[in-house]
This record gives structure tokens, sequence and C-alpha cells, in this order.
């Protein structure tokens, strides 16, 4: 069977449906569906889960109080006394390892691991000064330089701090940690603000942190100073000194602009992702229209001319960040795993904005993908660069001296259930397809949805209703733009739906048992880059529903740099169980070549050897 060869846009995105970005001024936002009222029960996400649970979060602990300093920096500093050993921002690391200790506890109550994550917050708090400001690296080398350098990341720690304080509080109702980042927040507010010294933080984070402190005390000066520091962006308050080795220009900090004029991402990947974050969270409550202008433009340069089709981010290691338009590297590329779950990050927020297919298109091509990637299988090993190509020497590490990316993939897994539902006025809103029961507040009615399925593997999603009486809502399903084809069946009749903005829309008034079956074709699609990224030119790669695949030289030994594809290649697929934890392998027969592709998020999960995405033409 022939198989169609797809043009991608910038290597990622022709699969991404072609949907208009703006804000319809009628439509309220989508609230998402906390992953608290969703337990998930799922072939491909619950082992990785179960996987976090027993094994990453030990990992984790284990780096933060026996391999490295940073809880012993959290001890000295209580004491006000010893070294800081590490680098200047490593608090960060143990608040975003907590942070996914509190999710896990969410789903999993654990009294062993509440115990640990009390005894680390009592750490916090005795680590704190009487005016309320905290941070281990200033605390031990002279609190007397703190507040003079915008980009040794004290702002950075703080947020991440707050994102930690606000999801312990929220799991266990314990407010020691939230009264330590309020005291914090208000000790930056006493030196930061209208009035007072100007700021800008060379590492974004505290802006979207700030929105979630007002969230949860319901302080709308936390939002308020949260757009105030959006707002310093781009004046020419920024004044940094060297970040690690040397200064950086002030697009590296995204700071060459103001916000509201910006249109092309640049600098540091991870930084950028955190800011368009922050910039959504306070237009939401805000309505700031130059904030969501800004973030259109923005994500048409990221996703039409800077995105790898991993969803990844980031083409240079030198800047961890951007450099050229269409200047797609695979063997260097550098594909921060922070990044890719920024991307995430983003992505669902921008998605509740619009109620457009195109963002959750691109979060599940991150998530899939470029974040998955960055965990080995068991759960214990870590990528800080995902590239699309390597020469056998490219392994995840235990750990890293900088190891911002273990930490965040601690958690971000056990969160992914926020961004599967939305709701909004008068409708539900499925975004992702994972085995999951929620409970879901529709107006006044109380709704359970059951959804079944075998995705990625298989375009098969059952969901089922449970309610009181009757609900007269929308369910509306995503369509995701790589696939082609589908149905739709209402208890077991074919319903032809409406399609809007890449969602099917069924309105009725639902009963109790009542289902919806969405059926997607899942082919194997070869994919062509956009012809202005020179380096996969004469090259394709395949993807197979949300999945990027990739070769490995473990299932194709010799020759591996004389392997072709074809644009008229048969594929086979099958599931096979026992290889990488279970995957559907792909296979074709190119020149009496056979050729083996596995999931590019399972890679360097076995021996050593090459590996790329992009895979030359035949000749």
């Amino acid at each position: 069977m022939r198989k169609r060869v797809i043009p991608l846009a910038l290597a990622a995105l022709a699969l991404v449906s072609a949907c208009g970005g703006k804000e319809d001024a009628n439509m309220k936002m989508i609230t998402s569906v906390k992953f608290s009222d969703v337990k998930i029960e799922d072939g491909f996400w619950s082992p990785r889960l179960q996987s976090h649970k027993d094994v990453t979060l030990n990992v984790c602990i284990d780096q933060i109080e026996n391999q490295t300093g940073r809880i012993r920096n959290f001890e000295n500093a209580a004491k006000g006394e010893g070294e800081h050993s590490g680098i200047f921002f490593d608090d960060s690391d143990v608040y975003k390892a907590l942070e996914g200790m509190a999710y896990s506890l969410q789903n999993n109550p654990d009294p062993a691991l509440e115990a640990k994550c009390d005894e680390w917050i009592a750490k916090f708090a005795a680590a704190q000064r009487e005016d309320g400001y905290i941070n281990t690296y200033y605390t031990l080398t002279g609190l007397e330089n703190r507040w003079d350098n915008m980009d040794k990341h004290e702002m950075y720690c703080a947020g991440h701090m707050i994102e930690a304080g606000v999801a312990y509080y929220n799991v266990t109702g314990k407010r020691e940690l939230l009264d330590v980042c309020v005291r914090m927040a208000d000790h930056m507010m006493t030196v930061f603000g209208p009035g007072k010294r100007h700021w800008v933080p060379g590492h974004e984070e505290i802006e979207l942190a700030l929105v979630k402190l007002f969230q949860v005390t319901g302080e709308r000066k936390y939002l308020e100073f949260a757009d105030w520091l959006l707002d310093q962006r781009g004046h020419g308050y920024g004044s940094y000194g060297k970040f690690i080795d040397r200064p950086w220009p002030p697009h590296y900090y995204q700071d060459e602009v103001p916000v509201r004029e910006m249109t092309e991402i640049s600098g540091h990947a991870v930084r950028s992702m955190y800011l368009y974050c922050g910039m959504a969270d306070v237009a939401a409550y805000t309505g700031d229209k130059g904030y969501t202008d800004a973030l259109d433009r923005l994500w048409d340069d990221v996703v039409l001319r800077n995105m790898y089709i991993t969803g990844g981010i980031g083409q240079s290691a030198s800047n961890e960040g951007f450099t050229n338009d269409y200047s797609l590297p695979n063997l260097t590329a550098y594909c921060e795993t922070c990044a890719s779950v920024g991307m995430v990050y983003w992505n669902w927020r921008m998605g509740q904005f619009t109620g457009d297919s195109k963002y959750a298109d691109v979060m599940e091509r991150s998530m899939y993908n470029g974040a998955l990637a960055g965990i080995s299988l068991e759960g214990d090993k870590f990528f800080y660069v995902n590239p699309l190509e390597s020469l056998g020497n490219h392994h995840r590490q235990e750990w890293y001296g900088c190891a911002c990316c273990p930490s965040q993939i601690c958690r971000f897994l056990p969160s992914i259930g926020n961004y599967i539902y939305g709701v909004s006025d008068g409708a539900v809103w499925v975004n992702l397809f994972i085995g999951n029961t929620a409970d879901i507040k529709v107006g006044k009615k109380n709704v359970t949805l059951r959804q079944e399925t075998n995705y990625p593997w298989e375009g098969a999603v059952a969901l089922t209703v449970g309610v009181k009486g009757s609900l007269k809502t929308q369910m509306r399903l995503r369509v995701p733009g790589w696939c082609d084809n589908y149905t739709i069946a209402v208890n077991g009749e074919t319903f032809e739906a409406p399609v809007e903005k890449g969602y099917a829309v069924i309105d009725r008034k639902w009963k109790d048992g009542d289902k919806i079956v969405l059926n997607l074709d899942m082919p194997v699609k070869v994919v062509a880059a956009d012809p202005r990224v020179k380096e996969d030119e004469g090259m394709r790669a395949v993807q197979r529903g949300p999945l990027v695949y990739c070769i490995e030289e473990a299932d194709n030994k010799g020759g591996f740099d004389d392997l072709r594809i074809s644009e008229d290649a048969s594929f086979n697929t099958v599931f096979v169980p026992d290889k990488l934890r279970g995957i559907v392998e792909i296979s074709t027969v190119v020149a009496d070549r056979p050729l083996t592709y596995i999931p590019y998020y399972a890679w360097d999960n076995r021996e050593a050897g090459k590996m790329k995405v992009w895979v030359p033409l035949v000749d």
C-alpha cells in the first residue's frame, strides 16, 4: 500500500490542524479538570506512573539527600554556617522533587513519603531568614550580595518553592511550606514593585508561580506583582552579571523588547517557555490582549519555524536555546527535556484560551516524544539533551550537576491527568486519550467520565457517561491533526459530528450509561520536512499516531549508515509485548534491506548504538 508523504512545516507540523489561533471573544476560558479528580487506569501510562512512584522518586530523594549536597545546603543555612555545595540554583531541584512527591501522594497516599516531605519542609522553614528571604546560596555565601545579580536565580528558586508549596497544600492541607512561600513573596514585594527597585528575573518562573499563589490565597497583590514583573522586560532595566561562564545579551533573557511587542522566540528555550506560561496565566485574569496577541505570534514562530518533529525545541547547546529559523540540526540538537515539558505547559494554557485543537496537538507531540524520551523505561536515568541522531555515544545519566531535567520529569509525570479534560460553559473537552475515570463538575451536575483505550498503539477510544438523571451539554472530542479519517458512534449508532477548531462536537442530553466510541485511523505515515530545513533535505521520518519513530542500531545491525527509506514503502506493524516494555514495532524492506523502527521515546534503553529519526531516501 502506498504511504502518503506529509510535507512537514518545520519538521513538525503539517500534521497540526490548520486552525486560527485568535481568542474567541464569545468563549469563556476552559478550566482544566484537575489530575486529583482523574484516576488513570491505562496500559501505556499506568506502568510509567508506577515506576515514577517506585523508582524515580527514590532516585531523586537519594541524589538530593545522599549523593549531592542539596538538602545539606538547607541544613547549613538553618545553622548559618558551613559551605554551599553545588550550583547557586540547586535549591530549585529540591523544590521540584518535592512537588513531584506531592503529586504522587495525591493518587498514591504513602505515610512514609509524606513524612519525608514534612522532614524536608521543616528544613526549608528553618533556613528562612527573619525578613522572609530564603535562598541557601546567598545565606551561605553572603546575604549582603543578595538581589544584586538578576541572573543568580533567586526568583527562579522562589518560584519553584511556591509551586511546591501550593501543590503540597492542595494535597495535604498542610500550610507550613505555603506560609514560607507567602513570607518570601511578601519579602520580594518590599524590595521590588511600583515605586521601588526595578527587577528583571534572569530565569523566568516566578511569574507563573505568583499566579498560583494568588489562586490559592485569593490575594490579588501576587497577581499584580506577576504582571509588574512581566512588564519590566524590554525597557533596559536588566543588569546581568556573568551566567556561569560569560555575560549574555538581552535577547538571551527575553529582555530585548517589551513582552507585548515580541514577535519571535529567542535565547534560552526553557526561560522562554516559563515566560509564555506566565504571560498566559496573567492574561487569563486580566484579559490583557497585548499578552495574548504576542503569544499568538510567538506560537507561530516556535511551532512553524523552530520546532523539531518530536516537539522538542532549542537547537543549540551553546545557549541552550534558539539560533536561526529552519535551522534544525539532528546530531547536535539540544532539545532540553525541560523545554519539552515547558511546551506541554504552554500549549495546555493556550488551549484553555482558545478551544483550538492545534495547541493540544503540539502538547501531545511534546509529551509523547520530546518529554517522555527524557526518562528511561526503568525510571532511573535521564536525558538532559534529546538529539534526533546519535553516533552511539549519547546516553541517559543517573543525575546531572545541573539536575533541572530529572527533577522536572519528577514533577511532570504524576501531573499528566491535568491535561486530559477541560470544562467550559456548556461543554466537556476531551484533549488526550488516556484510560481513566474522571469526576467532573458540569454546571451543578456531578458527572463521571470513563475513558477506555489502548492508545497510542490503537486509535479506538470509548467514553462512558455516568450521571444521575440527565445532563444537557456538549462533548467536544479532539480530532488529532495527524488523523485523516475517523468515525464516531453514540450508543452504537454512527454519528456525524460537526468539527469546530479541531474538536468534534456532540451536543445532546446525556443519560447514565451513554457511550461514545471514537475510532481514529492510525496508519504509518512517511513525513517530509519543510524544504527550508536543509538538514533534513532528501530524508524522511516515520510517524504513527502521536508517536515519532526512529531506527536504532540494536535492531538494524550492519551497514547502519547505508540504510534508506522509500516514500513507497509498505509497512508492517506488530505489538511486541516483551520488547522495550511493550511497543508497536514498525518494519519494512527497502532495496532488499529490512528496516525496523521503534518509538523515539524508547531509544537508548538497550545496548549502545547509533540512532536516527530522519533517514535518507533510497536513490
